[in-house]
């Protein structure tokens, strides 16, 4: 049997990896779930005692500093869990021969592309979250085996999210303003769970199914942030109007991307993952959070 360990265990990807994993006993797998209070990854010592007592062939990242606008003046403590815990990760992937699947963003891209980003495009990091999470990129392909798994604008049934503050906001306001101007596509940690499980089960059946690199994941189709929010109190039914308002009108600490639309050719192409459309998964959060 091989074990998957799980960091970041108790935030939106790692409890959607966890219920998943749960409907899947029969693959086989132990899954280890972890979060700060079981293991402190940004200490090696504790992670060389760690793996030195358990037998993990596969670690799974999910754990990260993630408040853009706070990193601005926190870049320090944004550094040490999306750069330097990530070095941690490697060294003991390379320690102890275990394949690392480590989740980044989109932020590490300036967002003024007007294609969708592939995985060889320029790294340009506007804000220090992106710098920090460029970081870790940049320290972790000296692992035994890797995948590096870009992602954007999460949210999923557990947790705070974009989606749950719409539903609120829906219920509570008559109107409210959110940004048009920023485009990309939102990303149902619920898929990107599926995804990581469907690429962990294969690399165990098949040795030569792994390959190294990195990869974008996000749902298909694009939109912004208006059009999400729209298409949220359209299905919640809510009668809520939602205006369309520039980022000009929403001034935060870190720029956002105008532009952070992703291609998943490449996921697709060697994991043959398939990946689900925005809207679809959208209405399939919703239908769980609003019953």
């Amino acid at each position: 049997m091989k074990t998957v360990l799980i960091t970041g265990a108790n935030g939106q990807l790692g409890s959607e990896i966890k219920r998943l994993s749960e409907n899947n006993s029969e693959k086989k797998i132990n899954y280890l779930f972890t979060d700060i209070d079981d293991l402190d990854i940004t200490d090696i010592n504790s992670l060389q005692t760690f793996f030195s007592n358990k037998k993990v062939d596969f670690i799974v990242n999910c754990a990260a500093y993630t408040n853009v606008d706070k990193a601005e003046s926190e870049e320090d403590k944004a550094e040490l869990l999306n750069a330097i815990a990530v070095k941690n990760l490697a060294t003991v992937s390379v320690n102890y021969k275990i394949t690392l699947i480590h989740i980044s963003t989109d932020y590490v891209f300036n967002g003024t592309k007007k294609t969708p980003y592939t995985e060889g495009d320029s790294i340009n990091p506007k804000t220090a979250y992106g710098r920090t999470k460029f970081k870790g990129e940049q320290l972790i392909t000296d692992s035994y085996k890797y995948n590096i798994i870009r992602t954007s604008w999460l949210y999923s049934v557990f947790g705070n999210n974009f989606v749950k503050t719409m539903i609120r906001l829906g219920r509570e306001k008559e109107k409210i303003n959110v940004v048009n101007d920023q485009i990309g596509s939102h990303t149902n940690a619920a898929d990107l769970a599926a995804a990581i499980l469907l690429i962990i089960q294969n690399s165990i059946e098949d040795s030569s199914y792994f390959q190294n690199g990195i990869y974008h994941f996000s749902n298909e189709g694009s939109c912004s942030w208006y059009d999400f929010a729209k298409e949220i109190m359209n299905y919640a039914g809510l009668n809520c109007k939602v205006n369309p308002v520039s980022s000009k009108e929403f001034p935060t600490p870190a720029e956002r991307p105008e532009f952070s639309l992703m291609d998943k050719s490449k996921i697709k192409d060697v994991y043959k993952v398939i990946v689900p459309d925005w809207k679809k998964s959208l209405k399939k959060c919703l239908d769980e959070i609003l019953t």
